[in-house]
């Protein structure tokens, strides 16, 4: 099935978001007498245990609020300014970041010019130096702009991904630019980033995961990134839910980021983590756009 091809099968297949939900629609009835059937069956599942967000003290400032619809994991939680992510001292990135964007947050006086990439975990800017890929950010800096402290705090490498130059800058900057775009919308918007490992066909038919690593500590280069969009609607009565999963490489900008819609569960199997159980905890009204 060409759609199991990762990378560029993605990238031809335009049509990732709408083919993956014909693929789920079909798994209740085919995978109940064949379990290899369907792209979810294929994606290796990491357990972890589905927490809420008063399961973790937060403290009551911008990141607090952010946990609003719970953690989707709980392994070295870190707490900054304005986002809350989760540490993988495996692949020295993160697992998952969540960040708060409302119109407030998105303009002030911070500067992006005063700020730098900090080491503070286990990867280095000497293991990004000349390999090729951009820093890419996880929670944006442009989402920050209210506060010169939440902007610099983005420049953690712990908020950092070897991202393709080319997809970064020109797909990934425009899934921002929605997300921020979204506020205007939306009593809130949560956005929740990370990258995903996903297995690829190889010549002898079978499938594997496998990733390139950067520099002397071995920083792990994702195949896919998610963003998982939380949508508070103005009158507070609902939430929409967009999930977008693109693939680390050259993306043609003709192709609109609808394209790359998937439905949640496409994210969670692939991750290991959990959204939905959180969400439908805070709201009895869910709404999931999985295509346009």
């Amino acid at each position: 099935m060409r759609l199991l091809r990762t990378g560029a099968t993605l990238l031809v297949g335009a049509g990732f978001g709408a083919s993956v939900s014909r693929l789920l629609d079909a798994r209740g009835r085919e995978e109940d007498s064949d379990p290899t059937l369907g792209l979810l069956s294929r994606v290796p599942v990491l357990p972890v245990q589905t927490v809420q967000a008063s399961e973790l003290a937060v403290s009551p400032s911008g990141s607090g609020a952010v946990m609003k619809y719970g953690f989707p994991s709980l392994a070295n939680i870190k707490t900054r300014e304005s986002y809350v992510s989760s540490y993988d001292p495996r692949t020295r990135t993160a697992s998952w970041v969540i960040e708060r964007l409302t119109p407030a947050s998105l303009n002030g006086p911070s500067d992006r010019k005063y700020c730098n990439f900090k080491e503070d975990e286990r990867a280095t800017n000497a293991d990004f130096k000349g390999s090729g890929f951009d820093r890419g950010h996880m929670a944006a800096a442009a989402n920050h702009k209210w506060s010169q402290k939440a902007m610099e705090d983005t420049f953690y490498l712990s908020n950092v991904a070897p991202q393709n130059p080319q997809m970064n800058q020109n797909t990934w900057n425009n899934l921002e630019k929605l997300c921020r775009s979204l506020t205007k919308y939306h009593l809130n918007v949560y956005v929740c980033t990370g990258p995903l490992y996903l297995p690829s066909q190889q010549a002898d038919g079978k499938l594997y995961v496998r990733y390139q690593v950067l520099g002397r500590n071995h920083v792990a280069v994702p195949t896919h990134f998610f963003k998982v969009v939380i949508l508070e609607k103005v009158d507070g009565k609902g939430v929409e839910l967009r999930s977008y999963v693109l693939p680390n490489e050259p993306i043609d900008e003709k192709i609109p980021l609808e394209r790359f819609l998937v439905p949640i569960e496409t994210i969670e199997r692939a991750s290991g983590l959990h959204f939905v159980p959180n969400i439908m905890k805070r709201t009895s009204s869910l709404q999931a756009i999985t295509a346009r």
